[in-house]
Order: C-alpha cells, then sequence, then structure tokens
C-alpha cells in the first residue's frame, strides 16, 4: 500500500462542497470516482480542510492510499484525465510516509475572501468573487479586523451546525488588503490559523463588510465577539468569494 498526497484546485460552484454529500456531488465523490475507474480500488480521500457549497480552493492538501503501481506523475495524469470536463485539476502528486496524513499532520489552513467593489454586474468574474457595490472604507476594516486576531472563543462567529468541540481558536492572520484587479476595485481578506470553525471566515468578512459599508462602527466587531452568541453575527458571506489557499505542515513533514 502506497500513501500519495495531492495538490489540487477546484471551481466550487457545481459541488456540494469537497466532502461526500448525501444530496448532491462533491469534490471528494468526483476524485474518489476517478481513482476507481484508473485502479479498480475504493478509496478514500483524506483532506487537509472542508469546503461549503460553492467555496474554491487555490492548493488544497489531500492523501489516498492505494495498492497501484503507476508513479505519482502517472497518477496525476491518469486522474486529470479522468475529471474532465470537471472543474478539478491536480497540480501535484507524490508519495509520502505511511504516517503523514493530510488533516492530522496540517498546522496550518490560509484562506483568502475575494469581494470586487463596483457597481457593474460580475460577468467574468460571476461566482467567483462577492460583487459589494457601495464603496468600503478599507482603513476601517483594517481596523475592526485587529480585535479578531489571537486567540479567542469565536461562538458569535460560529454556524449552528458546526461540530467542533471547543469554540476557542487562535487566529494568526486577518488582513485586509486592497488591488486594482482585472475586474475593478477589488478586496482581499486573508485568514490563517491552525484550524477554523465552520463559516468563521465567512462570518468574519460578513463583518468587516458591515464596518467597511458603515453600518456597524469599527467597535461593533469587537462587542460581537465578546458577546460569544450567534445572534450578535451581521451577516454571513457568501461562499463563492472564499478560497481554500494553502495547508500548511512542519519542514520536510511533506
Amino acid at each position: 500500500m502506497t500513501r500519495f498526497a495531492l495538490i489540487y484546485e477546484f471551481d466550487g460552484t457545481p459541488y456540494q462542497g469537497l466532502q461526500r454529500q448525501k444530496h448532491g456531488p462533491s469534490v471528494q465523490q468526483a476524485i474518489e470516482d476517478a481513482l476507481h475507474a484508473i485502479t479498480g480500488e475504493d478509496a478514500v480521500l483524506h483532506s487537509s480542510g472542508r469546503t461549503d457549497a460553492g467555496v474554491h480552493a487555490i492548493a488544497m492538501r489531500s492523501h489516498v492510499d492505494l495498492e497501484t503501481e503507476l508513479t505519482p506523475f502517472r497518477l496525476m495524469g491518469a486522474i486529470n484525465a479522468h475529471l474532465r470536463p470537471q472543474p478539478i485539476a491536480v497540480n501535484l502528486c507524490e508519495i509520502v510516509p505511511e504516517d503523514w496524513h493530510a488533516r492530522f499532520s496540517c498546522t496550518g489552513r490560509k484562506y483568502l475572501y475575494r469581494i470586487v467593489n463596483r457597481r457593474a454586474p460580475l460577468a467574468l468574474a460571476k461566482n467567483r468573487a462577492w460583487q459589494v457595490a457601495p464603496q468600503l472604507d478599507i482603513e476601517a476594516m483594517r481596523e475592526a479586523a485587529k480585535s479578531l486576531i489571537g486567540e479567542h472563543d469565536f461562538t458569535t462567529f460560529r454556524s449552528v451546525k458546526c461540530q467542533a468541540k471547543d469554540p476557542v481558536k487562535t487566529l494568526d492572520r486577518l488582513d485586509v488588503a486592497q488591488t486594482d484587479g482585472p475586474y475593478g476595485p477589488e478586496i482581499h481578506i486573508h485568514a490563517e490559523a491552525r484550524s477554523f470553525l465552520h463559516h468563521q471566515v465567512r462570518s468574519m468578512v460578513g463583518c468587516l463588510k458591515f464596518v467597511g459599508a458603515g453600518t456597524w462602527e469599527v467597535e461593533r466587531v469587537a462587542q460581537a465577539l465578546a458577546a460569544r452568541d450567534r445572534q450578535q453575527l451581521g451577516l454571513n458571506a457568501p461562499p463563492h468569494g472564499l478560497y481554500f489557499v494553502a495547508a500548511l505542515y512542519p519542514e520536510g513533514g511533506g
């Protein structure tokens, strides 16, 4: 048995999320079906993160155990061939030690949230970013984001369906940057932590949008955090602006 690690990107628009779902297609099912067609094995994909319906990934990290004699290069090519025309592409395949685990060996996750700040409808960027028409105050959003960095009880920013045992997480990074993107002014929100609660990133982004739009004062975000009450949440940002960017591992650990 060989453990193969994969790095792949996907457009989450046609899927009900990364993990297998009973009520619709998933990225996991698509890759596992491809592996079965290639090897005849009922392989199980283990991933570093989870994504909701409509959320995208730039570099999702997963692993799978197979008895195949295919080299990583040929396995990668075969997976991509079987996945076409689905919007999933494996960019790296390598053999890793059998004690390496895509989820449990992971020491951090990075996410990006894209907001296109313009009034014209999105054509090329549709389902790839959140369109917000009113001009947003970037400096106010940056100031509000500071109150969320560090170790906190993030109950306010946690989905009612979240299965995590502990709402306390340490947020290592929450940056708000503005750039002139190809579709107009863009706001990029970068979040990094060892792990996140269900909907945590989208919930934080929704509240920062309220601050940027002037609906909330800067201090309201810290107050919502301290309340530890989901009812104090301002807005859950839509999924299509969110991207899983990278999974982090100890140096030399896959």
